[in-house]
């Protein structure tokens, strides 16, 4: 199995080396696989985050990924995060699945987004083919995409640290609820667990990046559908806030949404509107440290300078819901 295993890093490595995007997989102390994404000549950065997105179209989906493409080329950015539920209702039945192209190939064509995608599994992606989305042959179909379970993003300005959550949450090993899940390749939940957080721990605490921001599916903080995700508020939380995270991003509520946290500076972003949106579905007992809220369709830019951070929230229609800024002092995080 571990031979196995060399030989998938060897692989990624080579393919990753010659793809059209520069990417180069790194050697990193921790378990975490490491992939350098150059930042802009003047030393700035700009990405867009969407997630919950994959349904061939539908749902405003084309809507959103036109505006996507918009607002890319306004912003010159580098890349795209997605913060899973790629692929809808039960994710990819292998790596032949038409899916793929369908719901991601077709549909993103704007010039501006012919860039890297980083892309994490969501509890969706699990109920199909989880092995197919992580597969090498899906980056010869569209050499854009690259998913994997956990990873970490190195774009000089910023870290970004890539969660597996799925595998979080007690209640799919519980209680499936007439899904299957596709469970290779974690083992006992619990010890693939704690081994993520571990080396998370590791690779936050040698990071010396000015942004340190942290991608998973589901949400720490939300007042959508799901709400709050129990196990990430007590396994994940306390390391953000040690580790003086800047962002959290998450998909899963299929909503945009902007929480404060009251002991930290973390910010809670959810941008999980990319295709179907739960209208009215607010769980309004829970709005502490709210800045913003929207149950429509959209997406999430963000825009990072080496003093300053601008987040933006996006409708169907490309308007400007909600822009928030933050600075930071001039000098490096030790």
């Amino acid at each position: 199995m571990a031979a196995g295993l060399n030989s998938e890093y060897m692989a990624l490595c080579l393919v990753l080396m010659i793809s059209s995007f520069g990417l180069c997989l790194v050697s990193t102390h921790a378990e975490l696989r490491r992939f350098e994404q150059p930042a802009k000549t003047d030393g700035t950065l700009s990405f867009l985050v969407l997630g919950d997105w994959g349904r061939k179209g539908a749902f405003n989906q084309s809507e959103v990924a036109l505006q996507m493409g918009r607002i890319g080329e306004k912003l010159d950015i580098d890349f795209v995060v997605s913060t899973g539920d790629n692929f809808y209702d039960d994710g990819l039945t292998s790596e032949q699945d038409k899916a793929f192209e369908e719901s991601f190939t077709q549909i993103y064509t704007a010039k501006s987004l012919q860039k890297q995608w980083y892309s994490v599994l969501g509890n969706h992606d699990y109920r199909g083919n989880a092995e197919a989305q992580l597969s090498l042959h899906l980056r010869k179909i569209d050499s854009r995409w690259l998913c994997l379970r956990s990873f970490i993003v190195d774009a000089e300005l910023a870290e970004i640290f890539f969660v597996d959550t799925t595998p979080f949450v007690q209640s799919y090993f519980a209680d499936a609820e007439g899904h299957t899940y596709d469970w290779r390749g974690i083992g006992s939940p619990r010890a693939y667990v704690a081994n993520l957080i571990k080396d998370l721990k590791l690779a936050l605490s040698e990071s010396s990046a000015k942004w340190k921001i942290v991608v998973g599916h589901h949400s720490i903080r939300s007042i959508g559908h799901h709400g709050d995700t129990k196990e990430l508020v007590s396994k994940l939380l306390p390391i953000l806030k040690a580790n003086k995270v800047d962002f959290y991003m998450n998909g899963h509520d299929h909503c945009l949404e902007h929480i404060g946290d009251a002991e930290s500076p973390i910010q809670f972003l959810t941008s999980g509107a990319g295709s179907k949106a739960w209208r009215g579905d607010i769980k309004k007992q829970k709005t502490g440290g709210l800045k913003f809220f929207y149950d429509g369709q959209g997406f999430m830019s963000v825009q990072l300078t080496r003093d300053a951070a601008e987040i933006a929230f996006y409708d169907v229609s490309g308007n400007v819901l909600h822009r928030w800024t933050t600075t930071k002092l001039l000098y490096s995080s030790i």
